[in-house]
């Protein structure tokens, strides 16, 4: 009773300072979550490399969080309509936002963005990164970077690639390409990679930069050659594939995949999510699938996250800057 009557005071004196909207039931539940099933919104169409990595993660994540979590695709606006969704959702953990360092880049690439990156959405952790590689199809006679590079030169503003969309990952690391080699090659941006790699498949674009792991089954395939990778150095996948940095000195863009919640969401149910993504990420298989598709498990805590996040909006902004590259 006496426990009741303090908790009450308590209540009463927070209404009395307007404070009772600090007062939510979260605030004395936190310890029970999760208490329902958890939704993942991936901000892309299905079918591409935030799928694969996703939704090799999630059984792992719910077998130790003891609920089910489902993938909710809500592909659009260079992941902005996603991530909306999640900015705006109840910070409880229950909605939360699996994407690429787009969002990073959509700070400053997206003039009008309907939340607040850094107040809206709190960083869970990385989950894992890997290169972009730079793609065509299997009977285009683009053989080689270098073949890129001399076609746009000589024909400027006639070859085009495909992007997941306009602010994703692939869309800047093309564009700093662009930049760097000095050609013009004309942007075609579909919502979500399924798209973009069918059309890439049908002949109706030349080229594509795309994730590690959504491109692989491609080219291990044959339907798609790789022509580059986008890290620093070439990579044990695509071992024979060289990295653009070899003809660019400097390049690199590599796509990291990490979880994120509301702004609000408590930081021991930030820290719960952590744990589990972390245990998830060790199991040898998750680990050994992810190596075979070029990317590296490689969590972080909600603290180096953020951090994370600061310097990488900072260096595409100076991207998207000096290439006067804006969405309205």
């Amino acid at each position: 009773m006496t426990n009741l009557l303090l908790t009450r005071r308590c209540l009463l004196r927070a209404a009395g300072a307007g404070g009772l909207a600090a007062i939510t039931p979260l605030a004395f539940g936190a310890d029970k979550f999760p208490s329902r099933t958890i939704r993942i919104v991936v901000p892309f169409a299905p079918g591409g490399g935030t799928d694969v990595v996703g939704r090799a993660l999630i059984q792992a994540m719910s077998e130790d969080l003891k609920q089910p979590i489902i993938i909710d695709n809500k592909a659009g606006a260079g992941t902005v309509i996603g991530s909306d969704l999640v900015a705006k959702a109840a910070p409880d953990g229950h909605t939360l936002l699996m994407t690429t360092s787009a969002i990073a880049i959509n700070a400053s690439l997206v003039k009008n963005l309907p939340y607040n990156t850094e107040k809206n959405l709190a960083p869970v952790g990385m989950i894992c990164h890997g290169p972009n590689v730079l793609v065509v199809r299997a009977d285009s006679p683009l053989k080689t970077l270098q073949d890129v590079i001399k076609t746009a030169k000589e024909k400027p503003g006639k070859l085009n690639y495909a992007s997941s969309g306009n602010g994703s990952a692939v869309h800047l690391a093309a564009e700093l390409f662009k930049s760097m080699a000095k050609v013009d090659i004309a942007h075609v941006p579909y919502r979500g990679a399924g798209p973009a790699y069918t059309d890439l498949l049908g002949g109706q674009v030349d080229m594509l930069f795309g994730t590690a792991g959504g491109v692989s089954k491609f080219v291990e395939s044959g339907k798609m050659r790789a022509l580059a990778v986008t890290s620093a150095q070439r990579t044990s996948v695509y071992k024979d594939v060289p990295a653009i940095a070899e003809v660019l000195p400097g390049y690199v863009a590599e796509v990291w995949y990490a979880v994120f919640a509301p702004g609000a969401t408590p930081p021991d149910v930030l820290a719960r999510l952590n744990a589990a993504i972390r245990r998830a990420a060790e199991a040898p298989d998750y680990r050994a699938r992810l190596k075979n598709e070029g990317l590296t498990v490689a969590v972080n805590s909600p603290q180096e996250m953020t951090a994370l996040m600061r310097a990488e909006e900072k260096r595409w902004g100076k991207v998207v800057a000096d290439g006067r590259i804006t969405i309205d």
